[in-house]
């Protein structure tokens, strides 16, 4: 049985109005006791078509049948074993991924109810049920699949199993350290801020509307546009000093100036459910000018030189000079490919900045001071380090074994979830509709299919 969790991706299947078509639904598997409907596979192709074109497998239809199947069997076994996800783990992961489709749109919550012909509580609603038999199908898988590892020489079988001819090729790759330093804002310009977040606060104590002042003065543009909303949000999610005010807030009430790294918050509670809570804010932020980003530049440059002359390493510098609250401060400056979680980045992938910034540097050169966008529109600087270059390449143990050892831990965790999934079924009460049946990978179920 080849695996296909085609059901648990990074986005539930939202489909926009003018894409939406009448279809007469009908039931077309049962496991256990839950039900696949034929809308839900249709929805499934569309979106892969959609966003593969001509790509998809021509069986697409057999297999979204298929992840469906097994996504099912998941969730009636985490019923069975009582496993749980919380009404406030549907909310938030209902939240981040309105806002991820958000993001796309701009965080234009019009465009979205445009787009979609539905308010985005509407979405929401539609989509809980499904979200929930998603986290509840990956938990489930996890639990299944806790204990699957791979030995190194499992990981040299695995390598020894591939045909010289299907070898992966890789592109030109590198590794990389960077150290980056946010600008200071000057005095007068964080006074100037200052005295208006106070000013603003005065206001909003004073009865004036929140949402329409969050709409004109804050600059978190995302929420302000909700009248400072930033919807039901996880403990953990916000800075430190944001954070332990917003939680110390009784229901309406507003805080005092909260200063972060962002800038100055005036911040109002409006709901807690144990560890998740809903507030909204206006944020005041300090202006950086041209000249604060110069001096950034030029303290940056003198950092390098320091490192060049060998009186400290790249990561000693790290550790004293740098931004302490950017991710690769705790890796010595070490990147981490996101895309991958990997420390390899393909020379096409990075930063046009970047790129052009070490197309001509060795490994264990460092670059110039690289002016860069450290998000929200905010600049920052780095230098960055080459710590090792590739060059094209088939894969090999020696230089990919961490991707290597990756597919091969994938593959026993495949293997391992088919076996799970076969013991299950045999117990399980699965029926299929006959147009299914004959797809070549529902074969392989027809020894539990009992309707």
């Amino acid at each position: 049985m080849r695996f296909f969790f085609f059901a648990i991706c990074l986005f539930f299947v939202v489909q926009p109005l003018a894409a939406q078509t009448k279809l007469i639904n009908k039931v077309i598997a049962i496991v256990g006791d839950q039900y696949i409907l034929l809308s839900d596979i249709e929805e499934q192709v569309a979106v892969a078509q959609e966003r593969q074109g001509a790509k998809i497998p021509a069986n697409m239809r057999c297999l979204v049948v298929e992840g469906a199947i097994t996504q099912a069997l998941l969730v009636h076994q985490a019923e069975i074993d009582s496993v749980k996800v919380t009404d406030e783990e549907v909310e938030a992961s209902l939240e981040a991924r309105i806002q991820q489709i958000l993001d796309y749109m701009g965080n234009d919550p019009k465009f979205f109810e445009e787009y979609y012909g539905q308010s985005i509580e509407e979405v929401k609603a539609s989509f809980r049920t499904d979200l929930l038999k998603q986290l509840l199908a990956e938990r489930m898988r996890s639990q299944v699949l806790a204990d699957i590892k791979v030995t190194p020489s499992e990981v040299k079988q695995f390598f020894r199993s591939i045909p010289t001819d299907s070898l992966p090729f890789y592109n030109a790759e590198v590794e990389l350290r960077e150290l980056v330093l946010f600008p200071k804002v000057n005095d007068t310009e964080y006074q100037r801020a200052l005295n208006l977040a106070n000013d603003v606060r005065r206001r909003v104590v004073a009865g004036e509307d929140f949402g329409a002042l969050a709409k004109k003065y804050s600059v978190d543009y995302g929420s302000a546009k909700q009248g400072g909303d930033l919807g039901l949000t996880r403990r953990g999610l916000f800075v430190t000093e944001f954070e332990a005010a917003a939680y110390a807030l009784e229901y309406g009430e507003t805080s005092q100036i909260v200063e972060s790294k962002f800038g100055f918050h005036i911040i109002q509670t409006l709901e807690r459910r144990g560890n998740f809570i809903r507030c909204r804010h206006i944020l005041i932020k300090p202006e950086i000018s041209r000249a604060d980003l110069l001096l950034t530049k030029e303290r940056l440059d003198s950092i390098r030189s320091v490192i060049l002359l060998d009186t400290v390493s790249f990561q000693q510098a790290v550790r004293r000079f740098g931004e302490k609250s950017w991710d690769s401060f705790n890796n010595g400056g070490t990147m981490i490919n996101n895309a991958t979680g990997s420390t390899y980045f393909e020379t096409g992938d990075l930063d046009p900045d970047v790129y052009f910034a070490l197309d001509k540097l060795r490994s264990g050169d460092i670059s110039a001071p690289i002016e860069f966008d450290a998000g929200g529109g905010e600049k920052a600087y780095r230098i960055v380090q080459i710590t090792s270059r590739t060059p094209p390449h088939k894969a090999s143990l020696q230089t990919d074994y961490v991707r290597i050892q990756q597919a091969a831990l994938e593959k026993k965790k495949n293997e391992a979830l088919d076996k799970w999934v076969r013991r299950k079924a045999d117990s399980i009460y699965i029926s299929i509709d006959p147009a299914f049946q004959d797809c070549d990978n529902m074969k392989l179920w027809k020894t539990a299919i009992r309707g």
